[in-house]
């Protein structure tokens, strides 16, 4: 059994595969909640699809980019649940997995995530037959108007922040910005799941010790309102 989380977004989520990529359980909030519930969460997936823990072969986590904090706290979980079980770990790009939810695209795939700073995480995608899923342009942090530049032909967007941006996205770009349909915006766990499931099959673990969050650019750090007197 394959184990998924996903805190890279603010609707985080959390998944079981077995082996050959079935959806065994997922917990999906969709609205965003608090991280504090992932292991109570965890809990009732295991009892609800009669799994145990212990079955576990191996960990898949969104390493982002994303939410700092959700990385933070995810990664975290992932590696202590790790450490415990004595199984592997394999990290996964969140803006991979956003693509890798839209098999079959005939148009390249242009993956958002929202950076909460007027700028979105952004990287583009394509699709080799429906099975095979390339990466066309390396994770980027941008501002809206930096999209013409970059984009010369339609691309399917797919991302967690459209009932806000998209209009926005229309405007600057045009016909060459094609909106997944809602229902679709955001990262399912099952999709890291699913990717993380080819790294497991390739024995292409990660390092437990060594796995960091991708970020793209450095977390708030805000000036002590509170001097240390001396």
């Amino acid at each position: 059994m394959i184990l998924a989380i996903n805190t890279s977004t603010l609707q985080f989520g959390l998944a079981l595969l077995d082996e050959e990529g079935t959806i065994l359980a997922e917990y999906f909030m969709s609205k965003g909640g608090h991280f504090g519930s992932l292991m109570p969460t965890l809990d009732f997936l295991l009892t609800s699809s009669k799994s145990s823990i212990h079955s576990s072969k191996c960990l898949a986590i969104a390493i982002g980019p994303g939410s700092f904090t959700g990385l933070r706290v995810g990664l975290s979980l992932g590696k202590g649940l790790c450490h415990a079980l004595q199984i592997p770990i394999v990290g996964v790009s969140s803006l991979e997995a956003l693509a890798s939810q839209f098999p079959y695209s005939n148009l390249p795939i242009t993956s958002l995530l929202d950076s909460r700073k007027g700028e979105f995480f952004a990287a583009q995608f394509t699709w080799r037959d429906g099975l095979e899923l390339r990466r066309t342009r390396e994770d980027l942090a941008l501002r809206p108007g930096d999209f013409p530049s970059l984009l010369e032909v339609p691309s399917l967007f797919v991302g967690n922040s459209f009932s806000t941006q998209g209009p926005l996205l229309k405007e600057i770009l045009g016909s060459r910005a094609i909106l997944a349909p809602a229902p679709s915006w955001h990262l399912k766990a099952s999709a890291v799941g699913s990717l993380g499931l080819k790294q497991f099959h390739a024995q292409a673990f990660d390092d437990l010790q060594a796995l960091t969050p991708i970020y793209l650019r450095p977390p708030d750090i805000r000036p002590n309102p509170y001097p240390t007197c001396t």
